[in-house]
């Protein structure tokens, strides 16, 4: 229950920390009072005091960062806040928490929280250290890289060893999983890396995690966070709009090739050095192996989702599916009588009898011999697949989580809300009854920014779509002279943009830096972007949220398509018949709202403060010529708006600066 003086005393404390000569203004370096910012603290003080649910969505500059970080530090005991990727992960707790810290003078302790395979594994690096089982000069040089990184790092945690890549396939050997960590039988128990960061969580006040890490977590869990949430006042979800994504793959179930080979090769070492006599091993893992092979090569070469029922050569594939589920069990059969010889042979068995156990019954599914509300679909990439189990809805199961846990709960972003309606975005996370509230951004979006749509488009499924798009961005990329993100839909639409881009640069003698998406790493990209001021980034998905390039660098976005999710994907038909079954239209309840979605998130890359301008250029005429594009539109933030070309061009030459 909130007391009304209390929270009339709290806000008073608000109004003088935030304002005009206050403590922030005062100590932080750029820092404006922001009204919108004061009035969303005011509500998350109020979420935490009466340990409420509070939807909160913040228009861009609203500064929504700082808005939840000063009332948590100052009221809100124990705190968990989950962000969307470990990127933003690292802002918040090496840079925002601890100015927000330094500026209140706040006696807290603070925490970040990373899944186990971000961590060192001092039991599996020595293994592999005495095995000498690495295939690559490579990788063995980055084994004695991680040698000497463990004699000295304090946390263990692999970002912290940049001379080692993320993607290096000896992390694989040298990290855990919840599946073969020894736990408590492992000679290292006590000086595990992982068990220090979760001590450490238990022990701090406000706790850094991100959103895979926390479903993960409450799905299998494996990283703390289960044991922190009993204890916690205040849990906060920035960038909340991904959860459903999120919670839909960890409250689901797959088994995926690298599963699979990654305990094969456990099981082959295991095996070989302490049951020899045992078994055949080699010849066990090479029969796991080749039904793996013989899977993929019954599905589609080409990289995709499916659902069941979408396969080609439907008998088939079961065939294999089952053929891969008798390999498992001959293993799982050996492995019962071996378990007893290794700890780690013992953690192989539990592995294989889970992985046996779920493809089992992924194939008693498959055929109709058991019926289920999930979606039972299939993955492919170039030489592997996914057997996925997805639950439909995700809302049941998470608000149940919320019900068992007394505290405040507040989930924020930029874009959560449709015309300020958060329906879809709570039926989806079971959020119905929460309250909400909308501050829409300060930025002035009419005078600094303009959306334009072109008036000749052909329709986005032509043949020609995505050279029409070129054609019809040359003009406007030329008047701004770089600083041009173009945000594609597809990988294909990034390939075919690029390579026009290339001939029309090199034609026109250009000296603008063009950015492909798949030369170099997303980082390494935007890092490359940024320093070159007046470059090109072509991306798709990724490239669509957390990305912050303010000035005159980023004067230009290009979206080649409205981003409706494709209608093939098997999750997504299955929603949509049930939707439609139960009275509702997929498209506008669905669809609409999920590219609205996706599309504030892709216009808030342009505008990033209130100095920033620019044109956004939606080249899909369905913003304009379809009755559900004004929804659409008016959902996006206040832009001027134009369909003349020369309008475009003339507020690109007139108001972007030179470099």
């Amino acid at each position: 229950m909130v007391y009304a003086d209390d929270l009339k005393r709290y806000e008073a404390e608000l109004d003088r920390l935030m304002g005009e000569g206050g403590a922030f203004a005062k100590s932080v370096d750029g820092y404006s009072v922001r009204p919108m910012q004061v009035e969303m603290a005011k509500s998350v003080t109020e979420a935490i005091m009466g340990a409420e649910t509070l939807l909160a969505e913040a228009g861009t500059g609203t500064g929504k960062t700082y808005a939840y970080l000063i009332p948590a530090l100052l009221w809100g005991g124990k705190v968990i806040i989950s962000t969307g990727t470990k990127n933003l992960q690292d802002q918040l707790y090496f840079k925002d928490i601890q100015t927000v810290r330094k500026v209140l003078n706040a006696p807290v302790t603070t925490a970040l929280l990373k899944g186990r395979s971000n961590y060192l594994c001092r039991y599996r690096l020595e293994k592999t250290n005495a095995e000498g089982l690495l295939q690559t000069r490579r990788d063995v040089a980055f084994l004695k890289r991680i040698v000497k990184f463990e004699k000295t790092t304090q946390s263990g945690d692999r970002s912290d060893l940049a001379s080692v890549p993320e993607n290096a396939a000896v992390w694989d050997y040298v990290t855990s999983t919840k599946e073969n960590c020894l736990g408590s039988d492992c000679p290292y128990f006590k000086e595990c890396f992982v068990m220090k960061a979760r001590q450490e969580a238990m022990k701090a006040d406000v706790v850094v995690v991100n959103h895979h890490l926390f479903f993960a977590d409450i799905a299998l869990k494996d990283n703390g966070i289960a044991e922190l949430l009993p204890t916690a006042n205040t849990v906060i979800f920035d960038e909340a709009h991904q959860l459903p994504d999120v919670a839909t793959v960890f409250f689901g179930q797959f088994i995926s090739t690298r599963q699979l080979q990654e305990l094969c090769r456990d099981i082959q070492v295991e095996g070989l050095a302490h049951a020899r006599d045992g078994a055949d091993w080699v010849s066990l893992v090479a029969a796991i192996d080749k039904a793996v092979k013989e899977l993929r090569l019954a599905l589609p070469e080409k990289a995709g989702r499916m659902a069941v029922h979408q396969i080609p050569k439907n008998q088939a594939f079961l065939e294999q599916v089952e053929t891969l589920v008798t390999a498992l069990q001959a293993m799982s059969d050996v492995l019962e009588s071996q378990a007893e010889r290794s700890e780690l042979l013992q953690k192989c068995f539990e592995r294989i009898v889970e992985l046996a156990g779920f493809a089992g019954h992924w194939l008693s599914l498959a055929k109709g011999e058991a019926k289920t509300e999930d979606v039972l679909w299939v993955e492919t990439f170039g030489q592997t697949f996914q057997l996925h189990l997805t639950p439909l809805s995700v809302a049941e199961v998470f608000s149940r989580q919320l019900d068992a846990i007394r505290c405040a709960w507040i989930f924020t972003s930029a874009t959560l809300a449709v015309r300020q309606d958060f329906s879809y975005f709570s039926s989806r996370m079971g959020l119905e009854h929460a309250k909400a509230q909308t501050w829409p951004s300060p930025f002035p979006y009419g005078d600094n920014a303009l959306l334009y749509v072109p008036k000749q488009m052909p329709m986005p499924q032509s043949p020609q779509y995505t050279d029409a798009v070129v054609d019809a961005a040359l003009p406007l990329i030329e008047s701004c002279a770089g600083g041009v993100f173009i945000l594609c839909t597809t990988l294909r639409a990034v390939d075919r943009i690029g390579e026009r881009l290339e001939q029309w640069l090199s034609g026109k003698k250009l000296e603008i830096p063009l950015f492909i998406q798949g030369t170099a790493s997303r980082h390494e990209l935007l890092e490359q972007f940024r320093r070159a001021g007046n470059g090109i980034l072509v991306g798709s998905q990724s490239f669509w949220e957390g990305v912050d390039v303010k000035g005159r660098a980023l004067s230009l976005v290009i979206v080649d398509k409205l981003p409706f999710a494709p209608p093939d994907d098997p999750v997504l038909a299955a929603r949509l018949k049930v939707l439609e079954r139960n009275g509702g239209n997929g498209f506008m309840d669905y669809q609409v709202p999920e590219t609205i979605i996706s599309l504030k998130q892709g216009a808030g890359r342009l505008i990033r403060d209130d100095k920033d301008i620019g044109v956004l250029m939606v080249c899909d005429t369905r913003l304009v010529d379809k009755p559900y594009g004004g929804r659409i539109w008016r959902s996006m933030p206040p832009f001027a708006r134009t369909r003349d070309e020369a309008v475009a061009c003339a507020f690109l030459k007139d108001k972007v600066p030179l470099l």
